[in-house]
């Protein structure tokens, strides 16, 4: 059984930085792409950023410039790093791994909150 586990998250003044990072337990599958998503209260899940098996990147554009996805397929995870963060970035950050064959799996959620 496919499990993500998600890390990094916590509470940061505006203009810090924080790391977040998304592992996959288990064997024997492939990860096609690997995505960061966000849902503030009262709004809908959001796309922050994504990263394809050849390394290719999408990001939000509130986040261009100051957010980095990468990934490490060894290791099956992911990572986001998030720069100048500001107070609109407070949310409950979901990693989202496609797996070949197996479909979507989600994490379980990690809590980012910026305030002074």
């Amino acid at each position: 059984q496919v499990q993500l586990v998600e890390s990094g998250g916590g509470l940061v003044q505006p203009g810090g930085s924080l790391r977040l990072s998304c592992a996959a337990s288990g064997s024997a599958f492939s990860i096609s792409t690997m995505g960061w998503y966000r849902q503030a209260p009262g709004k809908q899940r959001e796309l922050v950023a994504s990263i394809t098996s050849a390394g290719s990147t999408n990001y939000a554009d509130s986040v261009k410039g100051r957010f980095t996805i990468s990934r490490d397929d060894a290791k099956k995870t992911a990572f986001l790093q998030m720069n100048s963060l500001k107070p609109e970035d407070t949310a409950v950050y979901y990693c989202n791994f496609r797996l070949v064959l197996l479909g979507n799996y989600w994490g379980q959620g990690t809590q980012v909150t910026v305030s002074s």
